[in-house]
């Protein structure tokens, strides 16, 4: 059999298909796991880069709040999330949290009664289902990947309250980004000294000490107990990036 193109795709010998993409389209006879293939979950990842693009490109300065979806309401760290919402868009941001319970519905919850745009970046997880009530803005996404692109190109800063893995990663992928200069003027903040002072204390005694890291990649790092403080320093990135007092997302 002779060499065939499947669109750019070149196939000889054995990887030669029989039939073409049109025959197997058109005929309502062959199998349907083809939707659950790669080809067409690459039309799926797109349609998920393009929503979250198409609902988030005139968002303006946005600030990313990340902790547990298991802080319960009565947990003062839930107090915490709701000030840091609430003085967040009282300072002209939007906040946006991956969409879920526990500290990500305070941040939101906070930003919503403040009058503040509440954006809820929601994942699709066996353990969790669909958007807390706060959220005004909201998209749910199969893949981690895409939502994780969300975050970090519509958001000027994150603030971190204490959480679990899915917060750890959050954490070290802004970090690795930070570090290799992927985004710039991104400042990250973590709330809460006694939740993340041993975390601090092995990234310099251990990591640090065994030169994983340099001296100045601890820096990235704010740990306070202020919301006060975390606020003021996504205000100072802002007005770094965008001088004017009142500024416009650029086109």
């Amino acid at each position: 059999m002779k060499d065939r193109y499947k669109g750019p795709v070149l196939e000889r010998r054995g990887q030669v298909e029989p039939g073409t993409t049109d025959q197997r389209l058109l005929d309502s006879r062959g199998p349907t796991d083809w939707v659950h293939e790669d080809p067409w979950r690459v039309m799926r990842i797109q349609a998920e880069f393009v929503e979250g693009f198409g609902a988030l490109a005139e968002l303006g300065p946005a600030i990313a709040v990340f902790g547990s979806a298991r802080t319960p309401a009565d947990h003062p760290f839930y107090a915490i999330g709701e000030q840091a919402g609430r003085k967040l868009a009282e300072a002209g941001f939007a906040v946006i949290t991956g969409g879920g319970p526990g500290a990500m519905e305070a941040a939101n919850k906070g930003a919503c009664e403040a009058g503040g745009v509440s954006v809820g970046l929601g994942i699709e997880l066996p353990f969790e289902s669909g958007l807390n009530q706060w959220v005004d803005k909201g998209i749910n996404f199969r893949y981690f990947f895409a939502r994780k692109t969300m975050f970090v190109k519509y958001s000027q800063g994150f603030v971190v309250l204490p959480g679990g893995l899915g917060t750890f990663d959050e954490l070290f992928e802004a970090l690795t980004l930070v570090q290799t200069q992927k985004v710039t003027s991104f400042p990250i903040v973590l709330i809460g000294t006694d939740y993340w002072q041993g975390l601090i204390d092995w990234l310099r005694d251990t990591v640090l000490a065994e030169g994983k890291i340099n001296a100045g990649d601890l820096d990235m790092l704010v740990v306070t107990d202020d919301v006060d403080e975390a606020v003021s320093l996504m205000v100072a990135a802002r007005e770094d990036r965008w001088p004017d007092p009142a500024p416009e997302r650029p086109e």
